[in-house]
């Protein structure tokens, strides 16, 4: 078995939506610590990955496929070697806008849009963790969604679709933690709130000021919450929300 530099076996997490961002920077954070990190994404594997991995470690899926998910699902078991996964993070989202990036709210967004989103956002999270429940299992392992301050109010930016996909991701969160608790693993969420990445709307410098911290979070803050929730230091939480946006939802 692979071990890590601290002489422990190496663990193995899986991240959906590792391209950029909070995802990029929860990449970052648990190579660091010695974790193998296999990462999903709509593209091939990068040539100019920033981290130590290779193909072996990259699975290409559309994740609003979901005949697509489910062969992705398989080919996750067989890289999985072990048998074992230490955590699974679904981090992977979209937040379609309408033209000029105007904000799409509950009476302009089309039925094939609602189903689009919800296939990623809320479905595709549910999948994954039912089709690895048996590898999360066995090393009691940890779940972690990543639903959004968009989920408990209406946003400025996010849009109807956007918002409440993250909301039921949010009741989603509490499900899986009573039914997958019973089999040893931990189901928690992290709720960000304005992360300072590429994909920041015009205008977020107006929300910042209504932010009592008054700045924009960082992708590594978010990532280092993350980590929290896959280790043994968080050993008893289980069904938590976590909010990460400066006291924005105070």
């Amino acid at each position: 078995m692979p071990t890590s530099s601290s002489n422990q076996p190496r663990r193995t997490l899986l991240l959906t939506g590792a391209s950029r961002g909070i995802g990029h920077a929860t990449v970052k954070r648990f190579s660091a610590a010695g974790w193998r990190v296999i990462t999903c994404s709509r593209h091939g594997f990068p040539e100019n990955c920033p981290w130590d991995a290779g193909p072996e470690d990259h699975i290409q899926v559309d994740l609003a496929d979901e005949a697509n998910t489910l062969s992705a699902i398989e080919e996750i078991r067989r890289r999985l070697d072990t048998h074992e996964l230490h955590a699974l993070v679904n981090n992977a989202a979209i937040s379609p806008k309408a033209e000029a990036g105007a904000r799409l709210g509950s009476l302009d967004t089309v039925i094939d849009v609602w189903h689009h989103v919800f296939q990623v956002n809320f479905f595709a999270p549910i999948m994954l963790a039912r089709g690895l429940v048996d590898e999360l299992k066995a090393v009691k392992g940890s779940v972690v969604n990543v639903t959004s301050i968009a989920g408990s109010r209406v946003h400025p930016f996010a849009g109807a679709a956007y918002a409440t996909s993250k909301a039921a991701l949010a009741s989603l969160t509490r499900e899986m933690a009573s039914d997958f608790g019973r089999l040893g693993i931990r189901v928690n969420a992290i709720a960000p709130g304005e992360i300072d990445t590429p994909i920041l709307s015009p205008g977020t410098d107006k929300i910042v000021e209504q932010i009592p911290l008054q700045r924009l979070g960082t992708p590594d803050e978010v990532a280092k919450i993350i980590y929290v929730l896959c280790t043994e230091t968080s050993s008893y939480v289980n069904g938590a929300e976590i909010h990460i946006n400066g006291g924005q939802h105070v």
